[in-house]
């Protein structure tokens, strides 16, 4: 059975190298979304303007085949890649990274450069507190009232998760559980009279 948890950060973390007077201070955060990117590094730079470079690297979902680099004016591949590498490294994803430059003034060359990103990410990293979590699946079930009974041991029995509550002559609930465990919760739902379930998503 294909496994359906993963790897990722439970908060913020910190890391920070120095080499010959340039500082390269790495932030990594816990992202779900694409859309979490651009006011994370938006903020990052209003805070720290007078840094050189922003370079960062990001993975997302648990497939981990969403991901994007980003040299900021470093010369190609000294950034983004060895960011990136630490994250796949620790096997995370849902994390995205940014290493801030301030310049020292000396020149670090290749070799210097892709160093003093891969250590600064990796002290990020090793900074965090690592988890693992659960691909849960999302749907929306509604029922008539009179199946209540039955829909309910259900989600008790298999320990579904319930959110958005109405209870009407017809009922709707929110419901999670994790992916390795759809087919069954949902040949059991599907036999309770009158209910139907839509998909919503998959996180």
């Amino acid at each position: 059975m294909e496994s359906d948890t993963y790897k990722t950060i439970k908060s913020s973390s910190e890391g920070i190298y120095k080499e010959k007077g340039s500082r390269f201070i790495a932030f990594a955060y816990a992202v779900s979304d694409q859309n979490e990117i651009k006011p994370i590094i938006d903020k990052l730079r209003k805070e720290h303007h007078e840094a050189r470079h922003h370079c960062y690297a990001y993975m997302i979902g648990k497939e981990r085949t969403m991901w994007r680099v980003n040299d900021d004016g470093e010369p190609s591949g000294t950034a983004g890649r060895p960011i990136i590498g630490q994250i796949n490294s620790s096997g995370l994803t849902n994390i995205l990274i940014v290493v801030i430059r301030y310049f020292g003034g000396t020149l670090l060359g290749v070799s210097g450069l892709i160093n003093a990103y891969k250590t600064a990410a990796a002290q990020a990293i090793n900074n965090a507190e690592i988890i693992e979590l659960t691909l849960q699946e999302y749907y929306e079930i509604t029922y008539p009232f009179i199946s209540m009974n039955d829909v309910m041991k259900i989600l008790k029995e298999e320990n579904i998760g319930q959110s958005d509550q109405s209870f009407d002559l017809e009922c709707c609930i929110k419901i999670n559980f994790r992916s390795s465990a759809k087919e069954k919760n949902l040949n059991r739902l599907s036999r309770v009279e009158g209910l139907k379930y839509k998909y919503l998503e998959t996180k």
